[in-house]
């Protein structure tokens, strides 16, 4: 199964995109030993997109039925990292093939455009800027797999 980070936007270099880097790169350790293909990011340039529909729709352009949509979302539900890493789990014992976090752009998702039964998780209440948004994606991934892994957990 792979993981996906899936974002609206390109990010510059810089230190967020250093973290990005960072934290896939040590995911990527991590994968195989935990039966996964790969983590990787995927970012959907949204500059000629003219509504958050077509902004909606763009970044989940390509996603099939097989994939478990997961949209981060101020709304959304908050989830520990031992949460995160079991929904993966199941996920890959669901035998769908990707594991997708989607990053909304500047506005988020149009509700109307997801699919139904999409999961909405939250990193917490406040207003993240996007670009550290991505990094707390990454690092999840990584802490999940590392969970998963059977690395010692500091919250267990």
């Amino acid at each position: 199964m792979k993981l996906l980070i899936r974002a609206g936007g390109v990010m510059r270099s810089g230190p967020e995109r250093e973290l990005v880097d960072d934290y896939i790169k040590r995911a990527n350790g991590l994968t195989a030993r935990c039966g996964f293909h790969s983590l990787s990011e995927q970012e959907i340039d949204v500059k000629k997109c003219k509504t958050r529909s077509d902004e909606t729709r763009k970044i989940l352009s390509g996603l099939t039925s097989s994939s478990k949509l997961i949209v981060l979302d101020e709304r959304g539900k908050s989830v520990s990292s031992r949460q995160i890493a079991t929904s993966i789990q199941h996920t890959q014992a669901e035998g769908l093939e990707s594991f997708v976090f989607a990053i909304g752009a500047a506005d988020g998702f149009e509700p109307s455009e997801l699919p139904p039964g999409t999961t909405k998780w939250s990193f917490g209440q406040q207003t993240w800027p996007h670009k550290l948004v991505r990094v707390m994606a990454a690092e999840q991934m990584y802490r999940a797999l590392s969970i998963l892994a059977g690395s010692p957990y500091h919250r267990d």
